[in-house]
């Protein structure tokens, strides 16, 4: 089993040394290269006990860099390392904590409890939890100082025009993907026009960087996550009508399909009867450490070789825009994560999120009069549908396999199709396309083999006691078995409560209260939501990877709440395991 990354720290025979060599992030970003030197120093100070790099890159500086960075180069070092009562000192006169820049925020549409709210969740126990979760939102609720907007230089986090939900803990900004199940719960709250900010929000860094980043940090720059936007304004549409929302998010989505059809990320493929077939992958635009885990980063890297370290550090950063960071999905042996290979990897999940995009550009393209755009997005989704279907389904199994590039399958830049680099290894992400079921039931789907698709999820083993596994490898990697993550459970149960099947309902209908129940236990227990639940074990949260398992949090409450308005609760369930 692969040990969590900061395990790998503490036993490190090089810690003692820590000399490490920083590699600055770039030398267009002055703050993040000190930030980046500030946290080096940080873990040779503090130890690696708890050390949470993130939090050092995360600090709003309170004074001119230079005088900062004069300062820090004056700090004694006995051994290389600066004393912890000189470490400190220098941290509290020249930052303010970080998240400082984020100050709360209130939410002008938020009511205790909303007319018309779970209007199916009968028992009072789990109702008075769900009220409860309802109002996390406050506590998750920020905007950006006005001090980001007039001294942009000494903040990491990007100034956003609107009110922001965090995820929670250490998560300190809006990040990507998670703002997707987020919406999905403030919607069952009600809170229609916060959920239209969210919106806002990301249309802005659209506007700004040509793509959605990863996280409203300087250093998420260079990536961006699974592409969910469409997602998100097709259901605050469908809850509130607002045909100008549809106007003004329809050229920021056609700059989001452009990146995800450019050459950075879209792959040619050739199959056996000589058609070429356009599909995508992940690919962030970096070879260095990721700032906000440079020391774990470059320790696991140590026995590479320097060009080694950059194909590295690449596949890492390509895994954090996949969302799914870390996985034995992404590598090629399973108990070493440097053989991380996100790059070689078609993604079922991703071209399923690009497909869905493409019909909702249409379908808003539609809706706002403008047939060209609707038509030629028609013929996308067509072209990627055939694509999906031929590459990654798999006929014999009963469901679709991420596909893995050969290098020596390509030739001239099209890569020539292998049956035998399906991986058909078993992950949630297999089943993603079901989550199409839930938005275009009645158009012409991916899924043509439905029955065939839920024989193979329920004998897949991913199905457990509290919720849909990630993954069926124990890797110790937080997107692995026994993890179980609120998306990856929200969109299979509500892909099978669409599906016009009474089987499929009844199923989704089963996982989903013992993936309330594992939530509600928890909270119970800890008083708080959790970021991932372990799926064998009632109320226990989960573990693993490179961080702390943190609260909060974002998108385990709109997934509890979106499946409750979905469910409801009746008087007489027990909410206990």
């Amino acid at each position: 089993m692969t040990l969590p990354l900061l395990s790998l720290l503490r036993l490190s025979p090089l810690f003692a040394l820590c000399s490490l060599h920083v590699s600055m992030a770039t030398d267009s970003d002055p703050l993040l290269s000190f930030l980046q030197r500030v946290q080096s120093d940080a873990l040779r100070t503090m130890g690696p006990t708890d050390f949470d790099p993130k939090l050092y890159v995360d600090l709003p500086l309170k004074t001119n860099l230079s005088i900062a960075v004069s300062a820090f180069d004056s700090l004694p070092r006995r051994s290389g390392t600066i004393p912890i009562s000189e470490f400190n000192k220098f941290i509290k006169e020249f930052f303010d904590e970080a998240g400082s820049d984020l100050v709360y925020a209130e939410l002008v549409d938020f009511k205790p409890e909303p007319e018309g709210f779970l209007l199916k969740v009968e028992n009072e126990e789990m109702r008075k939890w769900a009220l409860e979760v309802h109002a996390i939102w406050k506590n998750l609720s920020r905007r950006v100082s006005e001090k980001v907007k007039k001294r942009p230089e000494r903040h990491t986090l990007l100034y956003l025009p609107g009110t922001v939900i965090v995820p929670g803990s250490r998560f300190r900004e809006v990040y990507y993907w998670d703002s997707y199940w987020v919406i999905r719960g403030l919607l069952a709250s009600k809170m229609y026009d916060t959920a239209k900010g969210i919106v806002f929000n990301l249309i802005s860094l659209i506007e700004t960087y040509g793509h959605v980043l990863n996280g409203s940090r300087t250093y998420y720059t260079n990536r961006s996550q699974p592409p969910l936007l469409s997602s998100m304004v097709r259901d605050v549409y469908t809850r509130t009508g607002d045909a100008e929302l549809l106007k003004r998010t329809l050229p920021p989505l056609l700059k989001e399909h452009s990146f995800w059809v450019s050459d950075i990320h879209q792959v040619t493929i050739q199959d056996q009867r000589g058609h070429k077939h356009f599909l995508s992958r992940y690919q962030a635009r970096w070879y260095q450490p990721r700032p906000e885990s440079a020391t774990v980063d470059e320790e696991l890297s140590l026995k590479l070789t320097p060009s080694e370290k950059d194909a590295f550090y690449h596949e890492l950063a390509s895994a954090a825009e996949s969302g799914w960071d870390f996985s034995s999905r992404w590598m090629r042996n399973s108990s070493d994560l440097t053989t991380t290979a996100t790059t070689s990897i078609i993604p079922v999940d991703l071209n399923t999120f690009i497909y869905k995009l493409e019909l909702d550009i249409s379908t808003f393209a539609k809706i706002t009069g403008d047939k060209s755009t609707s038509q030629k997005f028609i013929e996308s989704a067509k072209s990627r549908k055939v694509a999906i279907r031929s590459l990654l389904w798999n006929p014999n199994l009963g469901q679709w396999f991420d596909y893995w590039l050969d290098k020596h399958d390509a030739h001239q830049g099209v890569y020539h199709w292998n049956p035998g680099s399906q991986n058909c290894k078993i992950f949630a992400s297999n089943f993603v396309p079901l989550w199409l079921l839930s938005h275009y039931p009645d158009s012409d789907q991916l899924i043509e083999e439905f029955d065939e698709d839920l024989t193979s999820l329920r004998k897949s083993g991913l199905i457990r006691d509290y919720g849909i596994a990630t993954s069926l490898s124990n890797t110790g990697q937080q997107w692995d078995f026994p993890n179980g993550w609120a998306p990856l459970q929200h969109m299979i149960v509500d892909g099978l409560a669409n599906a016009r099947s009474k089987e499929a309902r009844c199923l989704a209908q089963g996982i989903a209260i013992n993936w309330i129940k594992t939530n509600f236990a928890a909270y119970k227990k800890t008083g708080s939501m959790h970021e991932k639940c372990n799926v064998e074990t009632c109320g226990e949260f989960g573990g693993g990877g490179e961080y702390m398992p943190q609260t909060g949090f974002g998108w385990s409450n709109g997934v509890v709440l979106a499946l409750l308005e979905e469910f409801g609760w009746p008087r007489d369930r027990d909410v206990s395991c």
